[in-house]
């Protein structure tokens, strides 16, 4: 599963909105350990106070799920997180979550997400096949 993580460029972000509701958006990642972590970076958006970060200072349980598709079924898998999340505005975490976002995605060297970064503390995996 960590193999196949390290590869996927963009993963599903689910969380919840504080009515109950689902709220999914594709995403850029780094797994470090057992969290998840995705920034609020500088790609166009109306703004940086984004729904995924209400959603989950407000219900803390969120999902991941990357996942590979093919024509040739025998090539299909997916790998879904689930875990608590946590918004993180500043400091070493979110230095080090920028780090490593920045190894995987050469964009983020040259701008690096100025918003706060999202991490998910991984309870469960979840994998296919």
């Amino acid at each position: 599963m960590r193999k196949r993580l390290q590869h996927a460029r963009v993963g599903r972000l689910a969380t919840v909105t504080p009515q109950g509701a689902p709220h999914v958006v594709p995403c850029c990642f780094a797994v470090d350990d057992e969290t998840i972590y995705s920034a609020v970076d500088g790609k166009p958006k109306s703004t940086l106070a984004l729904r995924r970060l209400d959603n989950i200072r407000a219900l803390p349980q969120a999902s991941l799920v990357v996942d590979h598709y093919s024509d040739d079924w025998t090539e299909l898998w997916w790998v879904r997180m689930d875990g608590r999340g946590r918004v993180i505005e500043s400091g070493d975490e979110r230095d080090h979550a920028l780090r490593l976002l920045a190894e995987k995605y050469e964009q983020y060297i040259k701008d690096p997400p100025p918003g706060p970064v999202i991490a998910i503390d991984i309870t469960a995996w979840r994998a296919w096949p």
